[in-house]
């Protein structure tokens, strides 16, 4: 069975999104050796699950990116998490509908050869953690004070440290293995 990973960039003091709603703070202690660990992370999924709001902004931007990032975010399966998105033009991408739960049991039946990644919105993403679904985080946590905004966690979880990796610019990646 594939297991779940959710990848998220949070701030110092714990928010996933600022008040704004801007994302201009992720490039707090951006590096090459943190893009490059951000890079195998999505390069090895085996289907990216993301929201409606981040599916519409990601289509209108990775189909016509370069780099390095581009190849993965396009060629990737995607799953969207969506009750009223009518169609998925960006491709390769499905539509998922109904209860997010059962829809990621099915998805780890059914795409066992590597993780499914989810990344993206809060709201999203705070819905897998409700699941009890999620395998592993993978918080990055950047060198910037928000102050406010919104916080990934709204319960308690535990979870066990499975690896730190700090970045040369002073981003830190801490990756955790939910607790059975």
């Amino acid at each position: 069975m594939a297991s779940l990973v959710l990848k998220m960039s949070v701030s110092l003091d714990g928010y996933v999104a600022s008040a704004d709603g801007s994302s201009d703070w992720v490039a707090a202690g951006r590096s090459p050796d943190g893009a490059e660990w951000v890079l195998d992370t999505v390069s090895n999924a085996g289907t990216h699950l993301i929201g409606a709001a981040t599916y519409a902004m990601w289509a209108g931007f990775w189909p016509g990116a370069a780099g390095p990032f581009a190849q993965p975010m396009n060629e990737i399966p995607k799953v969207v998490f969506s009750d009223s998105l009518a169609s998925a033009e960006w491709a390769p991408a499905t539509i998922a509908r109904g209860d997010l739960a059962a829809a990621v049991t099915r998805l780890k039946q059914e795409r066992p050869d590597r993780y499914l990644l989810a990344q993206g919105g809060v709201r999203f993403a705070r819905s897998l953690v409700e699941t009890g679904l999620i395998d592993e985080y993978r918080l990055v946590v950047h060198p910037v004070i928000l102050g406010a905004g919104e916080r990934l966690f709204t319960m308690p979880l535990t979870i066990e440290p499975v690896s730190t990796t700090a970045f040369s610019r002073g981003a830190v990646a801490h990756v955790f293995a939910a607790h059975p």
